[in-house]
């Protein structure tokens, strides 16, 4: 068998199983829902809700793995509304042990699928910043050993003197010529 042929094949039993289970799971939840004074539109969005909100949760909690964002809240709705298609499954049941246990099939299948269905998606290893090179591309390079070079005395460098300025004696006629004022070593 061809991977095409199995994929396909594959593709046909995930539709089935998923049609077959999603039916029973969305009937159950409707008619508990019916049973229970709602109106049968209101049946219907109780059971888009209930079994709808389970995958969409699936979902989001991947997305936030990838993303490295915190999972809890997330995970602990995604067991509730697990737990409320389980009930409300059972709860339309035969009560005995083989009612519960075939009434819960389909929303276990259904729920098993979505898991396997999530988990076999390929996940996308989030993207280098585009400033950033990819991690792989840093290279660690050998470390080479060289010795220090001896150290040089330094030269000495006489202090440099500034000489105030030469002023004139008091009552003296100034020039106009420009007074130097140098540096004396």
């Amino acid at each position: 068998m061809t991977d095409r042929t199995e994929s396909a094949v594959r593709l046909v039993i995930l539709l089935a199983i998923g049609s077959m289970a999603g039916a029973a799971a969305f009937t159950h939840v409707h008619d508990l829902s019916v049973a229970h004074g709602q109106p049968d539109w209101i049946g219907w969005a109780n059971a888009v809700a209930v079994e709808l909100m389970a995958i969409y949760l699936g979902l989001e909690l991947r997305a936030r793995r990838r993303a490295g964002r915190p999972v809890g809240l997330v995970g602990a709705l995604l067991v509730a509304f697990a737990l409320l298609s389980l009930a409300v499954q059972v709860a339309e049941a035969e009560p005995s042990v083989w009612g519960w246990t075939m009434a819960a099939v389909p929303s276990l299948a259904f729920l098993a699928l979505v898991k396997v269905v999530l988990s076999n998606a390929p996940a996308t290893p989030p993207t280098p910043e585009p400033d950033q090179p990819p991690a792989d591309w840093y290279e660690v390079p050998e470390q080479v050993v060289t010795e220090p070079e001896p150290e040089r005395p330094a030269e000495p460098v006489p202090p440099a003197v500034i000489a105030a300025p030469v002023l004139p004696p008091r009552g003296a006629v100034q020039s106009n010529r420009p007074h130097v004022v140098g540096i004396i070593r």
